[in-house]
This record gives structure tokens, sequence and C-alpha cells, in this order.
């Protein structure tokens, strides 16, 4: 028994050493190649699909994607970040790619504080107690929440598109026609038909919204076919059609997530430091820097990308992108 303790030992010594002189001399090029490697943990209500790539003890840094995108949307971030010594998270939402809920009975819920829960339990899991977050789109607004409910788990802060927190009063109330138009796909998927359209064509209706929500990026069909692949997951459909429909009070959400909803229903400040970020030529629906600057009470930098930049910054402008989060990092 004590040989089997002792080779155990040695074998788990040895894979620890193997494993830091690995983020001791991985190049960029070696984290591109590991960020194709996928974990899986349970996490909350989910098994997570995740990336995690860089040092072990490097500063934990989180990126959260959006829809109808994907994780590698940071495919040529992490990799940089994980050569600067930081270790890089980048996990599926529910609803996306490997990550599946844990419970057939749970419910498809896509309302916006379930997945700010789902990344602090994905945090949990991880013994990860601290990090920097990036996000655009949907992950932008997860990160906002969870630097709003759990400050305490957010170092710093990068948020493309700046504050994102909203309410189910908020969303309910009537825009101008212009504003109204940037959202038709919100009251398509508000329809039976829409619900049915979107199952039924995913994929187009996906390349469709990166159109138009970067109309200056000209993607191939490489790139997106890669990303799509992760909205073939089974709960997709369910909980795409439930984020929207519930920012629209037409489905209540569920009532382990009320007294989230009841703060965030206030617009909270945010406190923690933040660099928020903004295409030049972002389509997608968004609102102005200056709309929302008192929302954040830290130390605080907005910057936008230029050079025709749309709603996902990550992957269109990577190295400004870097650039945003190392230096939120030392904020």
């Amino acid at each position: 028994m004590k040989n089997i303790f002792r080779q155990s030992l040695l074998a788990a010594l040895v894979l620890t050493a193997t494993t830091t002189a690995f983020a001791a001399t991985s190049t960029e090029a070696d984290y591109a190649a590991a960020f194709n490697t996928l974990h899986q943990v349970k996490a909350g209500v989910l098994n997570v699909g995740y990336v995690d790539i860089g040092p072990r003890d490097g500063q934990a840094i989180i990126l959260l994607h959006g829809w109808p995108y994907d994780i590698q949307s940071y495919a040529n971030v992490a990799p940089q970040l994980a050569a600067k010594g930081y270790r890089v998270i980048v996990p599926y939402l529910r609803g996306y790619g490997s990550t599946r809920f844990l419970s057939d009975k749970t419910p498809r819920n896509g309302q916006p504080s379930a997945l700010a829960a789902d990344t602090v339990a994905l945090m949990d899991a991880l013994g990860i107690k601290q990090a920097v977050f990036g996000g655009f789109d949907w992950g932008a607004r997860t990160a906002d929440i969870v630097a709003a409910l759990w400050p305490e788990r957010v170092k710093s802060l990068v948020s493309v598109s700046g504050y994102l927190i909203s309410s189910q009063d908020v969303g309910k109330k009537a825009l101008p026609p212009q504003a109204e138009l940037q959202w038709w796909y919100q009251f398509y998927f508000a329809t039976e038909r829409g619900e049915q359209g979107y199952a039924k064509n995913t994929h187009d209706f996906a390349k469709l919204i990166w159109q138009q929500a970067s109309p200056g990026w000209k993607f191939s069909d490489a790139t997106f076919n890669v990303s799509a692949k992760a909205l073939d997951n089974p709960d997709q459909v369910a909980v795409t059609i439930s984020n929207y429909r519930w920012r629209l009070g037409l489905e209540k959400g569920e009532q382990k997530y009320d007294a989230y909803e009841k703060k965030l229903a206030t617009l909270p400040v945010i406190s923690v430091p933040t660099i928020t970020i903004e295409g030049d030529n972002n389509g997608a629906p968004h609102p102005a820097p200056q709309a929302y600057r008192a929302k954040f009470s830290g130390k605080y930098e907005h910057r936008t990308f230029t050079g025709n930049i749309g709603h996902n910054p990550p992957a269109e402008d990577p190295q400004e992108f870097v650039k945003a989060v190392v230096d939120a990092a030392a904020l």
C-alpha cells in the first residue's frame, strides 16, 4: 500500500512539474493549439464546457461570449493573454457548445441573472475566488451583472457596449421607431413563428445577425462555420427564445433568481475598475457611452475601437482587446 501511495505521489509531482514547465515555456502558438482542448466541470445546474489555458497560478481571466457567437470569438485573444502569464478561462454559456444541463427538469431559462449565477458557480467549481472579466453582447451583460451582484469576485471588468444591466420594466418601455427596428429579432422570437423559424434556420439566422451587427467585418465561411457548431446544442433554441421573451416580460423567469432581479431592477452602480469598449461600426443595438458613464463609480476608461469594428471586438480587433484586458487587470 505504501508503494502504491508513493507511486501515486510521484506521478502527481511529475504531472505538476510538467504542467508548470509547460506553462513557463509555452508560446502563444502553444496556447493557440491548447485552445482546442475542452474541459468539462459540473457547476451549479450545468456541466460546463470551457477552455482553460495559461499558468494555473496566473491571474484568472474569464472571457464570456455573446449570442449568436461562441468561444471562438476569443481564439486569437486567449492565447495572447495566456502567453503573458494569465490563466484564461473561456466557457460556453448555457445552450452553447458542450455545456449541458445536469437535469432534464431544469428550466431552459435564458434570463440574464441565471447566466451570471452560472458564471459564479463555475468560479466556485474551479476554485477561483476572483477574476478579471471580459465580455461582449450576452457576455458583457453577464459580466456586468456579476460585477454588480458579486463585486468581490471581480478584480476588474472589460465590457463591450458598457452598462447592459436592465430589467423587465425597462424592457417593456417603447423605443423610437429606429431603435425598435434594430430589435426586430426580439419581437420575432416573441412569436411561435419566430421560435419555429429559429429552430429551422439557426445557422442562417446567426450568419445574418453577424452581418448586421458587424457590417464591416468580412468574416469567412470557415470562420463562421467553426463557431456555428456551438449553436447545435440541444438547448440553444430554448435558451435563446427564453432570453428575449424574458426581456419583454413575456416570461417570468425562475423564482430562485427573484432577489437578484429585484436588485438589478434598481440599475445598480458598478464599483469595480472598468474599461468599456465600443466599435466604431457596431450595427447591433447599443447605448451611447455618455449614457452609462455614471454607472461606473470605480477607476474607469472608455475606448472606441476604430477601423470598421462592429459588435464582436475580440474577434474583429484581438490586439486591442488584449490590450484592454491587460490594462484593466492593472487598474
